[in-house]
């Protein structure tokens, strides 16, 4: 078999930044990028749509199977509504089963990838060559979420917010299907402190170096 191509798994809870960086590691290593998240809330729009309930496991794994890794209406998916939704559908066992092979196929290219979510170290891609699991504490990652929501014009409760992250964090944390955890062999990127140049700067350099060490840059 041909030798895999770089992998950067990128995993973290929600609104830690994990998503932008993964972003702009891609443009930065000219790797494909899928953001896994956005999986979630497709199947949890798809059942919102149809009337059907979050719970419904036998109408979520249809609505997962159903999905193609592209043509998403991100920002209707990226609404605080749907990333609630999300969370719930994320912890249905059947659900994260339906959609493993698609995120694993996408990993398999001869190129490499940049994966992020809350399992892509630990159950996707357990032995990509760059593992980082970026984090932030819930008050900063509730500031930016907030800011986010806003830059889109939609209302803005921190309160509110704050108390939806720590209720995800809860959640991913808790399931029984690929629990959101740091890997053994991830480096943790911590961004409380850290504007996004920083932040970018340092996962950069974890990334040359983790990729150097598995020969898989120069």
């Amino acid at each position: 078999m041909p030798e895999q191509g770089l992998v950067i798994a990128i995993d973290g809870p929600a609104a830690s930044g994990k998503g932008t960086l993964a972003r702009r590691l891609a443009a930065q290593f000219g790797l494909p990028h899928l953001d896994t998240g956005l999986l979630y809330r497709a199947t949890a729009c798809a059942l919102l749509d149809d009337g059907r309930a979050l719970d419904d496991i036998r109408a979520a794994v249809e609505a997962a199977r159903g999905l193609a890794l592209c043509d998403f209406d991100e920002a209707r998916l990226r609404s605080r509504e749907l990333g609630e939704a999300s969370s719930v559908v994320a912890a249905i066992p059947q659900v994260r089963a339906a959609l493993i092979e698609a995120q694993r196929s996408f990993a398999a290219r001869s190129e490499g990838a940049v994966l992020d979510g809350r399992d892509i170290g630990t159950v996707i891609c357990p032995d990509a060559a760059v593992k980082i699991f970026v984090t932030a504490s819930a008050e900063k990652r509730a500031q930016r979420r907030a800011l986010e929501l806003a830059s889109r014009g939609e209302r803005v409760d921190y309160a509110h917010i704050l108390e939806d992250i720590r209720r995800r964090d809860e959640r991913d944390s808790g399931r029984s299907s690929a629990p959101l955890k740091i890997a053994d062999d991830a480096v943790r990127l911590d961004t409380t402190d850290l504007d996004i140049e920083a932040a970018f700067a340092a996962a950069r350099d974890i990334v040359r170096e983790k990729a150097e060490l598995a020969g898989k840059v120069g």
